[in-house]
């Protein structure tokens, strides 16, 4: 496939995802909150069931988008699932969403349709032998060794005392766990491209290919954990939306530091994926910051005709 219908195809998968994942949030907490009501435990809603196989769906989602387009473009396309569950929360959960939560859900639009505009589109790293030498690189090796070291610090000593009560807890392990998920998932794309052919080196490319795996399916198994763990405590779209900057913040930057996606991106495009980054935060604030001021539209006709 043409590295530009590969990376058209990344982001039409990458927009149906991130709506999916968009409502998997809202449906898990309406599955959680009927469970409490009813004294029983949210593995017998079959809505909470639903809102799983949708997070599941997602991730493979996630898994093919990853490996048709630069994490760089895929990544922000999230943003476009923060006003959807927003929406839908406001319907299912009779979470409020104003005025200003409406114009937050236009600024992630507009800010998503920016990145996408400038992101890098095509991948540098393409063979096993590239990746292998990418993942031994001293940079990305003392990374990985400070992500671990504040996963271990998020899961063993903070959050048993403060995950329940500060929400910036488990978005942080969830959002630190993503710099496993994305590159693991591009890697195993490359890494089977040799593992089944009849070349020497397909015995160690099935060996990277397993480890990757294996990395894959621990960080998504941690980070299903800790979002029921949130969503128990928090409202949907407060998670939600938070969480799509801590992990676009994470990701991009594991990415950055594997692929290096970011060498061939000028100035300009740098510069307005960054303003992209800051419209749709923006519009993250708009959305949860001022949710429980009640404006509407009637509201503001009736300062303007008071003035």
């Amino acid at each position: 496939m043409e590295p530009s219908a590969a990376a058209s195809t990344g982001l039409a998968v990458a927009v149906l995802s991130s709506i999916v994942n968009g409502s998997t949030f809202v449906l898990q907490r309406k599955g959680i909150l009927r469970a409490e009501s009813r004294g029983t435990s949210y593995l017998t809603e079959l809505i909470w069931w639903i809102g799983t196989l949708g997070m599941g769906l997602g991730q493979i989602g996630n898994f093919l988008a990853y490996n048709t387009a630069p994490a760089a473009l895929v990544t922000p396309l999230g943003a476009l699932g923060v006003p959807f569950g927003s929406i839908l929360a406001s319907y299912m959960l009779q979470e409020k969403l104003n005025l200003l939560g409406k114009l937050g859900c236009l600024l992630n639009c507009a800010g998503s349709v920016v990145l996408l505009i400038h992101a890098p589109k095509t991948n540098n790293i393409t063979s096993r032998e590239q990746l292998e030498e990418k993942l031994l690189e001293p940079v990305f090796l003392g990374y990985i060794c400070i992500v671990l070291a504040l996963l271990v610090l998020l899961i063993f000593w903070i959050a048993p005392s403060h995950g329940s009560t500060n929400i910036i807890v488990y978005i942080g392990i969830c959002s630190l766990l993503g710099t496993f998920t994305v590159p693991s998932s591009k890697g195993i794309g490359i890494a089977t491209q040799d593992a089944f052919s009849n070349n020497p080196a397909s015995q160690r490319a099935l060996y990277l290919s397993i480890i990757l795996l294996t990395t894959l399916l621990c960080s998504i198994f941690l980070q299903f954990i800790y979002i029921n763990k949130a969503l128990h405590c928090f409202d949907s779209s407060l998670f939600g939306a938070i969480y799509y900057v801590f992990f676009t913040v994470f990701v991009i930057l594991s990415s950055g530091i594997l692929f290096q996606e970011w060498s061939d991106v000028s100035v300009v495009d740098f510069l307005g994926m960054l303003c992209g980054f800051i419209t749709v935060s923006v519009g993250v604030l708009l959305l949860q910051v001022f949710k429980g001021f009640a404006i509407s539209v009637t509201d503001l006709r009736s300062h303007f005709k008071e003035t």
